[in-house]
């Protein structure tokens, strides 16, 4: 005889609570920098986003650590498409461990678009601070650290960098920046032309490493230092901010315009360039150029 009785269904079990992004500062150049809780989260990670795969062995090898989480490959070139299989992971109730080759994630370094898109996501991203090469040069700098901006690398066309550095003539607060060893002389030097050889700057090189070196001086300095060296390793550059001075004349920005000119642009582009970030009249420069070119 059929039961009539109506048939029990279970009720849905309340949702499963979302994991975690972590985004895990790695040491610098001394693995003994490394933190307890990155030490934690390496060995406990569901899955570890590791910008170099290799490097992030040798990190744990080096640290007696075994990673018991999946590892994966999260850098530049795969950033944006990998975000959604790892935020997938977090949605699921497992954690994600966000660590580059060195210092802390989304700072020059992979990381940025997962976290934005976690926190667009309403997941929770948590942080485990540590070493970061930007906060270890300003600190030993001996330039003033109550203001300071981070531009990472300048462009490495010769015209870029100059309208990078032409920002930074008007900049009061002490500016990092990071530059290849084989670019830095070069750079110096052209720092030297655009904002003055007397500015002053510091250039750390290997950063908590066995040949770590930190050298201050004068934008001028320090590039006829740089031209005569042979510079290898980890750079990050600390550059003074602008003092307050005279306003510039057209007559001043003469050569300004040239060096722009030089680098590609047109007389009227350049002078266009000039003149709105020095706020001089552009007709009044573009006279001072041309009387500049009279014989």
């Amino acid at each position: 005889m059929p039961d009539d009785r109506p048939t029990a269904v279970a009720a849905p079990g309340p949702a499963a609570e979302p994991g975690v992004v972590v985004v895990a500062a790695t040491p610098i150049g001394d693995p003994d920098d490394a933190s307890p809780r990155l030490r934690h989260w390496l060995a406990t990670a569901d899955v570890v986003a590791a910008e170099d795969t290799r490097r992030l062995r040798r990190l744990t090898r080096t640290l007696g650590i075994e990673v018991s989480g999946r590892v994966v490959a999260h850098h530049e070139h795969n950033e944006t498409g990998g975000a959604a299989e790892l935020l997938d992971v977090v949605r699921a109730g497992r954690s994600v461990l966000v660590v580059t080759d060195a210092g802390m994630p989304t700072v020059s370094d992979p990381g940025f678009r997962l976290v934005a898109a976690a926190a667009e996501a309403g997941l929770p991203v948590s942080v485990v601070p540590g070493p970061s090469a930007v906060l270890a040069a300003l600190a030993v700098s001996g330039l003033p650290t109550d203001r300071f901006a981070f531009d990472g690398f300048l462009p490495r066309k010769q015209g870029e960098r100059g309208r990078a550095l032409e920002a930074l003539r008007t900049e009061p607060r002490t500016t990092v920046l990071f530059e290849a060893p084989h670019r830095l002389a070069e750079m110096l030097t052209h720092a030297a032309q655009v904002l003055g050889p007397d500015r002053r700057v510091a250039v750390c090189r290997e950063l908590t490493k066995t040949y770590e070196e930190v050298r201050r001086g004068t934008l001028a300095e320090l590039a006829a230092w740089a031209r005569d060296a042979t510079v290898l390793g980890e750079i990050t550059v600390v550059l003074e901010g602008a003092h307050p001075g005279p306003a510039r004349t057209p007559e001043d920005l003469v050569a300004v315009v040239a060096e722009r000119e030089q680098a590609g642009l047109r007389t009227k582009e350049a002078v266009a360039e000039v003149a709105a970030a020095h706020g001089v009249r552009k007709n009044a420069l573009y006279d001072a150029v041309i009387a500049a070119r009279r014989p």
